[in-house]
């Protein structure tokens, strides 16, 4: 079975219980950033799961307790060497913090050792180095029997294991490191008396002697040494550990190696893919809200401006009397809104209450206490409900101009609600048609303003993406009635008059629905801090998904001497990484789910925000679209779109993403039939109404229990 690195990642922040970020790539070695907090692991396609935690583990070890530390201007000692003793003490502290884990080498090593990854074969170890023998001993030391002598050996052995801290394993690496140098210069010296006593023909008189003599010194410098051990690393080379850069000869003496250590890592490099397609992490970039948003009486003195004289001041009248006609009829919709919402609230507070004895006596009922126990005073408590605050997103896109006046119609009703009740509300309108620019004097030409600053790794948000902030509750009830018939006018000109002005900028564009979700993770927070609000909903009122984004990053072509940052587009080995959450989430699926994915990252982050989604359909989109998120309920779902021209759907990146029929919000709810009209009529427009009034109670009724 192949290995799912995303859960592995997963595994390695549960180890590591901090705000690490994983990435899976095609490196053959793993790594560590002690400064990001980036743990590099390579893709062991080749490794089983035991292997595979196994190693995800020691690096998380790695991570954990290795500290950032230049230790070579503490001691001089080959990094080989360090990494022999560090790997036993991390080992040991992971085994020590989660039990667990203990199995997990256990099975982990066997396989390695089964497997032969540090290449000793039939190899007879009383031969190998002290470093390889330790090396072996705490990683494979239950499945091979390695050989230590008690007098010199065993003392390092046991100081290594008893390593605590790091500059612990310097001091032991430094024993370590000369102690296999020493043996490598006496066996080096054996080697040339030996050839010189060859060459002579007889052995020097007394040679037997001098060896056992400087072998006697050899042993008790080592137990002089140890005794000393507790100390902190000296910063001075030994002179012992100068004198091993030459042997006997004069010449320079082979570097010391942990071929255990080598043949380790060759064989774990084995394990690692690195053909293939890289994994791109990408991240959202941390937009500046006062360059994408355009305040809320900026869009409006663009249209007082517009519409303004030369312009026929009664060209907006027929408009006007809808707008008047609309609201009227909209009141009772409003006060149904209402009312649910109050008893809902209601029934919540009621839940939440409780009540406790005081321990005071109630004199009330003391004349009751031969037969009732219960004669204190009670107290009832009400837990604090939260303030809320909504947040709409309206799509102003050129998709919704048959629709957008119907839209408006639905927005409308949930605007009034809000001021009814007193919940603090901002409507936001996307666009990337506003003329929002700047002049740059150097280059001498109008350039976009960026809302953040462009790097390798980041989200794009396009540099023509703005949110306009068409309504605020931040005005008074005339102005926004003002507002309001301003919108209600640009939804008729966008929709059915062409003859009608629309200011520059406010015409219907592209769909930046997901720029939107990437500006949220700043518009939510900024909302809750200028409202004083702890519960926020976030509407979308929207046709369609947004187009598929693209990622920074940077490009090095071969024949410039520099690179620059360019543009990338989201493929299958594409996952978005949020550091505040710790979560990653696979992008490279098909481009309507990235829209999910970025809802999915809200939610993870804003916790106590709903996510609702209004989608307004063709009928010939219902079926399509309910397919693309329903699996075991599709009939029910589409019986009740049949029925109701309406549905919810809980399993997409909303809470609730609720589908309404384009064609039934444009019809009048009104039952309003002509004097002279037939029975027939009559029952047709007594239907229809009917029809519109169950859609709109489906849809105020899951509106206000997300809301209460």
């Amino acid at each position: 079975m192949p290995v799912n690195h995303e859960i592995k990642s997963q595994l390695a922040k549960l180890l590591a219980t901090e705000d690490l970020v994983v990435e899976h790539k095609k490196v053959e070695t793993a790594c560590f950033n002690v400064h990001t907090r980036v743990l590099t692991l390579p893709m062991w396609e080749g490794a089983g799961n035991e292997i595979y935690d196994m190693l995800v583990a020691h690096e998380v070890g790695h991570a954990l307790y290795t500290p950032d530390r230049d230790w070579l201007k503490e001691v001089k000692v080959p990094p080989q060497f360090v990494n022999v003793v560090e790997d036993v003490r991390i080992e040991k502290m992971m085994k020590r913090r989660y039990a667990g884990l203990s199995k997990t080498f256990y099975k982990g090593y066997q396989e390695l050792s089964n497997d032969d990854f540090f290449q000793i074969g039939d190899d007879d170890l009383e031969t190998y180095n002290l470093a390889d023998k330790v090396n072996l001993y705490y990683k494979i030391g239950n499945f091979v029997n390695v050989p230590f002598d008690d007098f010199d050996e065993m003392p390092i052995v046991r100081m290594i294991g008893e390593c605590e801290t790091f500059s612990d394993v310097l001091i032991a690496a430094e024993f370590l490191y000369k102690f296999c140098t020493k043996k490598q210069k006496k066996e080096s010296n054996i080697s040339i008396d030996n050839l010189e006593s060859q060459s002579s023909g007889s052995d020097q008189p007394g040679s037997e002697f001098f060896d056992q003599q400087e072998g006697e010194n050899d042993q008790q410098e080592n137990v002089d040494e140890m005794n000393s051990y507790g100390g902190t690393a000296s910063n001075e080379t030994t002179p012992e550990m100068g004198d091993t850069t030459q042997d006997m000869s004069g010449n320079e003496n082979e570097d010391l190696e942990v071929k255990t250590m080598d043949s380790l890592e060759d064989a774990i490099r084995e394990l690692t893919s690195v053909n293939g397609i890289e994994n791109v992490y990408i991240e959202l970039p941390k937009v500046n809200l006062d360059n994408i948003v355009i305040a809320n009486q900026e869009i409006h003195n663009i249209c007082d401006e517009t519409w303004k004289d030369p312009y026929d001041p009664k060209l907006f009248d027929c408009v006007d009397i809808e707008f008047a006609k609309f609201k009227k009829s909209a009141q009772k919709e409003v006060n149904y809104l209402v009312k649910e919402f109050e008893c809902r609230k209601s029934a919540d507070s009621y839940a939440r209450a409780t009540t406790s004895r005081t321990g005071v006596l109630d004199c009330t009922k003391l004349h009751t206490y031969k037969y009732n126990e219960d004669i204190f005073k009670k107290v009832t408590t009400l837990a604090d409900g939260k303030n809320h605050g909504l947040i709409f997103i309206l799509d102003w896109s050129g998709s919704m101009g048959n629709v957008m006046l119907d839209t408006m119609k639905q927005l409308f009703n949930l605007i009034w609600f809000c001021k009814k009740v007193g919940i603090p509300f901002e409507v936001y309108a996307f666009t990337n048609e506003y003329p929002r620019v700047k002049y740059d004097e150097d280059e001498n030409r109008i350039l976009r303003m960026r809302s953040y600053e462009a790097k390798d790794g980041l989200m794009e948000v396009g540099e023509w993406f703005s949110l306009m902030n068409i309504l605020t509750h931040n005005v008074n009830s005339k102005t926004l009635d003002h507002q309001m018939k301003n919108i209600f006018r640009l939804g008729w000109s966008n929709s059915r008059y062409a003859t009608y002005p629309t200011p520059q900028g406010l015409g219907l564009s592209g769909t930046p629905l997901n720029e939107t979700m990437i500006a949220l993770h700043q518009i939510i927070p900024q909302f809750k801090k200028n409202n004083k609000t702890q519960k926020v909903q976030c509407v979308v009122l929207t046709d369609g998904e947004g187009y598929c984004l693209k990622y920074h990053r940077e490009i090095k072509r071969h024949w410039e001497s520099e690179s620059f940052i360019g543009v990338g587009s989201i493929g299958q080995n594409s996952f978005l990484r949020d550091r505040k959450t710790g979560n990653t989430y696979f992008l490279g699926g098909d481009w309507f789910e990235i829209t999910d994915t970025l809802l999915r990252n809200l939610r993870d982050k804003f916790i106590d925000t709903n996510f609702i989604g209004i989608r307004v359909l063709e009928s010939r989109d219902a079926n399509s679209f309910i397919r693309r998120y329903v699996k075991d309920n599709f009939d029910k779902v589409q019986n009740d779109w049949k029925k109701q021209r309406a549905f919810s759907i809980k399993n997409s990146g909303y809470h609730s993403y609720i589908g309404l029929s384009a064609n039934s919000l444009s019809q009048n709810s009104e039952f309003d039939v002509h004097e002279t009209a037939t029975k027939a009529q009559i029952k047709s427009a007594f239907v229809k109404s009917l029809k519109s009034k169950k859609m709109n109670k489906k849809i105020l009724n899951e509106f206000v229990e997300l809301v209460a």
